[in-house]
């Protein structure tokens, strides 16, 4: 990697807490491994997590006028390999370390790659285009679960962000009508299956009802198919999402939303 500028004590911070949060984030010897991996040095191995995160961070960035190995801690803190089994707790510490990592123009990929992105807007600017959002989705009677994705933290990059947490919402809720746990293609044939459906949008009496059924199961997997699935996910950093865009994928969702319930 290339000299990189410094980042604020306020960013550095935020990355510190998820990283080291109490409940989620690494463990007290992880921290240690990774520190001595990115080659920064464990100034307060006594203190809080977080804390001594931030502390390690602070003291290379001033030693060293460059945010290089922080970056490369990152990095390293969220290897994919160091999640299996648990992909919810990677793609929660990912979109959070994201938000807070787009105001110094970074984020980490699905692969756990650590990728230059335009940085982010100011929070007034992002709340402005989550207000003017909000309103034109209103206009087309969205659904109630959609409003959850226009905030100004999930627009403060771009569009997309909102748009790839609006289709992991849909995964949820069917997830939490079934019972099932599975995701993606797999979770929608499980649960939209004629022969044994956990979910039914009619009687699936007729070919026409049958046919239906199965083409709302497939709108579904298109959905996940575009933004969600890991061959779609290295694209979005050069796929710029506008208003429109957004404003018509978060309609489509609002109606699979609305027929699920």
């Amino acid at each position: 990697m290339n000299r990189q500028k410094q980042i604020s004590a306020n960013i550095l911070e935020g990355i510190a807490k998820t990283i080291g949060d109490t409940n989620r984030g690494l463990t007290g010897s992880e921290i240690g491994y990774i520190l001595q991996m990115a080659k920064l040095k464990d100034v307060d191995p006594v203190n809080t997590k977080w804390r001594r995160i931030y502390n390690s961070f602070v003291e290379f960035q001033n030693k060293n006028q460059t945010s290089n190995n922080i970056l490369n801690f990152v990095k390293l803190s969220m290897d994919p390999s160091r999640y299996v089994g648990n992909t919810n707790l990677f793609n929660e510490l990912r979109d959070e370390l994201n938000q807070k990592m787009s105001f110094a123009g970074f984020q980490i990929s699905e692969s756990g790659t650590l990728q230059k992105i335009k940085t982010a807007l100011t929070l007034s600017e992002a709340e402005e285009r989550a207000d003017r959002l909000k309103s034109k989705l209103q206009n087309r009677n969205g659904h109630q679960e959609i409003f959850k994705f226009c905030k100004a933290e999930l627009l403060s990059n771009n569009y997309f962000h909102a748009v790839f947490e609006a289709t992991k919402s849909v995964a949820e809720i069917i997830r939490q009508k079934t019972g099932l746990s599975e995701d993606g293609s797999e979770l929608i044939e499980k649960a939209f299956s004629i022969k044994d459906p956990k979910i039914q949008i009619n009687n699936l009496a007729t070919e026409t009802e049958k046919s239906e059924h199965k083409g709302f199961a497939n709108l579904i997997k298109g959905v996940f198919g575009m933004f969600r699935n890991t061959t779609a996910h290295a694209p979005k950093i050069t796929w710029e999402i506008n208003e429109q865009d957004a404003l018509d994928i978060l309609s489509t969702i609002s109606l699979i939303h609305r027929k699920l319930e």
